[in-house]
């Protein structure tokens, strides 16, 4: 039964009804608190990493005839090292870079790495602003990506977006596949190559590296693992001197139970999408969908790890690659070779 009031002192303190939240206003107020937060976020880190990001003019000749172009790139250390896109850079004869504050500089090319799009630039500056690394093995999908650039020469132009997907496959000028390339919907245009891809930290996830024209949204960035790896090679060798096996594949989860089953500490391994003819891994009898897990019993836990081993050093060498073929592991003994056309 429902109780009796019997006069107004037994009543509940209620509040009148004119003064009860309004639901919409609530709402509104928390929708409000998130632009605020995302708006924050995305000011944060666009004042950490937009100081570091530098405009490039290039000129030089290519098939004969002389090309000018532009370009994007970000300091990576206070004395004057860069980094860009090869497509941006590769046999260019001049590099004029405007900084942040409109200083303009020469630069000179470090190394050239046309098969990851990524080069290494330096011009003789002390204390410039720059930028450090974020892990791109820790990205999730749907978090926030800032784009920082010259899009079509409008110098330091900002676009925000999210990861729109990982480990992507994107074909390199020299017809070879950059592997664990992000996706994202931040918009890019000409001028964006060579520029960072950030977090809400300011921290550099990827490099921007291509658009599909006359898609909207599809954006590609090499990510930050592959980037550091390469940079590394660039300024140890002044290239990239690599193994090859004539495998395509992208990072793949491997389920516990088949791990244990097998005996391997693997998290993860690399799918194989293709495999060249007359390639090493032909001769050693990979198929595609493959998942390779080890190399000499080095976990291979994905394409980033995989394009670590296979280094100069195995060039000429006989190396025992395992993988997983259905329910089997197989061992086979590999000999790779100088990947065709290295530089």
């Amino acid at each position: 039964m429902c109780p009796v009031l019997k006069d107004r002192q037994d009543a509940p303190n209620w509040p009148a009804v004119d003064t009860l939240p309004n639901a919409t206003a609530v709402a509104a107020a928390a929708d409000d608190d998130l632009l605020d937060a995302y708006s924050e976020a995305v000011t944060q880190a666009v004042r950490t990493a937009a100081p570091a990001v530098v405009h490039l003019d290039v000129s030089g000749k290519r098939s004969g005839r002389e090309q000018r172009g532009t370009g994007s790139g970000f300091f990576f250390t206070p004395d004057g090292l860069m980094l860009t896109n090869s497509h941006v850079v590769h046999g260019a004869q001049e590099i004029r870079v405007t900084a942040f504050e409109g200083e303009r500089y020469s630069a000179d090319v470090l190394g050239d790495d046309p098969d990851s799009d990524l080069a290494v630039i330096r011009i003789s500056i002390g204390g410039a602003a720059h930028v450090g690394f974020a892990r791109s093995s820790n990205l999730q999908i749907g978090q926030l990506a800032i784009a920082i650039g010259n899009p079509l020469g409008f110098e330091h132009t900002v676009t925000t977006g999210v990861v729109s997907a990982l480990g992507r496959s994107l074909r390199a000028s020299t017809g070879r596949l950059i592997d664990d390339v992000i996706q994202t919907d931040a918009a890019l245009n000409p001028g964006n190559s060579g520029g960072p891809l950030v977090n809400s930290r300011g921290a550099v996830i990827g490099v921007n590296t291509a658009i599909i024209p006359g898609a909207q949204g599809i954006c590609f960035a090499t990510a930050s693992d592959t980037v550091q790896w390469v940079m590394a090679q660039l300024l140890s060798h002044g290239r990239v001197r690599r193994a090859w096996l004539g495998v395509a594949g992208a990072t793949a989860t491997l389920a516990r139970r088949i791990a244990n089953h097998h005996g391997l500490s693997n998290t993860s391994g690399v799918r194989v999408r293709s495999i060249e003819p007359d390639s090493p891994a032909a001769a050693a009898g990979l198929e595609a969908g493959d998942l390779i897990v080890l190399i000499d019993n080095e976990l291979v836990s994905g394409i980033d790890r995989l394009q670590q081993l296979l280094d100069h050093h195995r060039i000429g060498r006989t190396s025992e690659v395992t993988f997983l073929r259905r329910a089997q592991k197989i061992t086979a003994p590999v000999v790779a070779r100088e990947r065709p056309g290295a530089r």
